[in-house]
């Protein structure tokens, strides 16, 4: 069992690095509770999920060790006071240098857990985008993306509506550019939020390995 990389830890919260492919919380069935929620739970017996990451993508998630930490942190998900910065790797060489997606979504029901752009019914959903590095030998893009909002694959389907989805997505991208990695290559690199206690601005940054 792969172990969970602690990027900070007190006794009010830790944050950790997610591996990819693994749940952030308990699924349906005796096959799916093996989640960073359990596994911390283990040694940190008061860990608490206050935000989450897909299966597929890897990176930084704060884990709350009381219920003032929980309540403190996700009243700032809640009023979008929590930064928030992702590495993705897409397909296709991204013309501007940077932009904005700024598509409503909504659950694909027939086809869940996808979800859809909906301009009459779905949710506001704005991600802001920085190209870091045009790859031409592999038609790629290496790209920062940073979410306003948190919608349900939110950067996964705003990359696809540009038209660049990202290398090694089973869900939205097609065969060819899902099969080229053995994995989504999506990362939560960057966060920043205030401690629940202090109040001191804390900046956690975890680099992607791809």
């Amino acid at each position: 069992m792969q172990t969970i990389d602690i990027l900070w830890k007190d006794e009010h919260l830790l944050v950790v690095n997610k591996p990819p492919g693994l749940l952030t919380v308990p699924g349906r069935g005796p096959d799916k509770q093996d989640c960073l929620i359990n596994r911390l739970l283990v040694p940190y017996p008061n860990s608490r999920i206050v935000h989450r990451l897909d299966q597929p993508t890897s990176g930084i998630v704060i884990v709350p060790q009381s219920y003032t930490a929980l309540k403190h942190i996700g009243r700032q998900f809640e009023t979008r006071q929590v930064s928030k910065e992702y590495i993705a790797v897409v397909a296709g060489l991204v013309d501007a240098d940077s932009g904005q997606v700024n598509l409503p979504l909504i659950c694909d029901w027939p086809n869940r857990p996808r979800q859809m752009v909906d301009h009459e019914n779905g949710k506001n959903a704005l991600t802001h985008y920085r190209v870091l590095e045009r790859r031409e030998g592999d038609s790629t893009t290496r790209i920062s993306l940073t979410p306003v909002t948190g919608r349900s694959h939110q950067l996964r389907v705003h990359m696809l509506s540009l038209g660049h989805p990202i290398v090694g997505d089973h869900l939205y991208a097609p065969p060819e550019i899902a099969q080229r990695e053995p994995r989504l290559l999506l990362h939560a690199r960057h966060i920043e939020f205030r401690h629940p206690l202090s109040e001191e601005i804390l900046t956690i940054t975890c680099e992607p390995n791809f």
